[in-house]
Formats: C-alpha cells, structure tokens, sequence
C-alpha cells in the first residue's frame, strides 16, 4: 500500500478524534503532575525566619539580638506550582506524487536481392522494438507542532494562604 493511499484512507473526521484524544490525555496526565507537585508543596513544611530584631546599645556595650522564627509554614505558600495548557494544536500532511511514462519505439529495415543466370531472390527483414515505461514515486510528509502555555492553577485547588506575624 502506497503512503498516499495510507493518508486517504484515514478520514478527516478520525484523524481530528485521535488527535483530540490524544490532547485530552495528555493534558489529564500534565494536570494530574501539577496536582501531585502541589499537594506534596502543601505538605513539606519548613521553619523560616521573616525578621530579625535586634538592639545595640554602645554605651553599655551589649548586643540583644532576636529571632523570630516561624515554624510549620508550608512550602506552598512561597512556591506556586506552574499549570500547563495546550492552547494549539496544528497537523500538517503533505504528499508529493510524482508519475513518469515514456514510450520508444525502434523500426529496422534491411533489404537483399540477388540476381544471377538462374532464379532470382529478395529479402525483406523488418526489426521492430516497442518499449513502455512507467514510474511513480510517492513521497509523504506529516509535521505536528503543539504549543503549551502555562497558566495560573485552578483557585478552588490552592488553599488560601494567610500567614501573618504577632509584632513585638
């Protein structure tokens, strides 16, 4: 089967299906990545240290210096995970069919007489060659380009994030 008969054989219809299938999976598998990556941010807490406080007193020569520190903070709320979206898609198919037909044709004609004091004779040879030739070749080509953009995460999904710090 050639590749251009390949190509016709694959209706429109089942081509644009397949291909938004595919889309469809893949963008449940990237969105289920981005899911994971931010529920596991969620989780992973870290102590931080927002302000440093301190006094210097030269006269008396002390330091009095203070950390605060706050505990358990979740890492999501520094870092947002990025989500991904396929915002195009495009296929391209393209064939090149190309057909030779050459035709030749060879005549050959010879003739002989021989004439003497008896029976006469002649001769006729006739050399005929006929060739055809066909040729085809057939050249396909496909290119797909996706194009993905990120963008922000669902808002249901990320918990809302409201850290504040007692002053002193």
């Amino acid at each position: 089967m050639s590749v251009g008969q390949e190509l016709l054989d694959v209706p429109l219809a089942d081509m644009v299906s397949q291909l938004a299938i595919g889309i469809a999976d893949a963008q449940e598998t990237l969105d289920a990545n981005s899911l994971k990556t931010t529920l596991a941010l969620a989780e992973e807490t870290i102590e931080f240290v927002p302000k440093i406080v301190g006094l210097i007193d030269e006269d008396a020569g002390t330091t009095n210096v203070q950390v605060v520190k706050a505990k358990d903070i979740p890492l999501i709320a520094f870092i947002r995970p990025t989500w991904y979206q396929f915002s195009e898609v495009t296929i391209e198919v393209g064939m090149d069919i190309k057909t030779k037909f050459s035709t030749s044709l060879k005549v050959g004609v010879s003739a002989r007489a021989k004439v003497g004091f008896g029976p006469f004779s002649a001769s006729i040879k006739v050399d005929v060659e006929h060739n055809r030739k066909f040729g085809k070749e057939v050249h396909g080509t496909s290119r797909m380009v996706v194009k993905m953009a990120p963008v922000p995460p669902p808002p249901s999904l990320l918990p809302e994030v409201d850290i504040r710090f007692k002053e002193s």
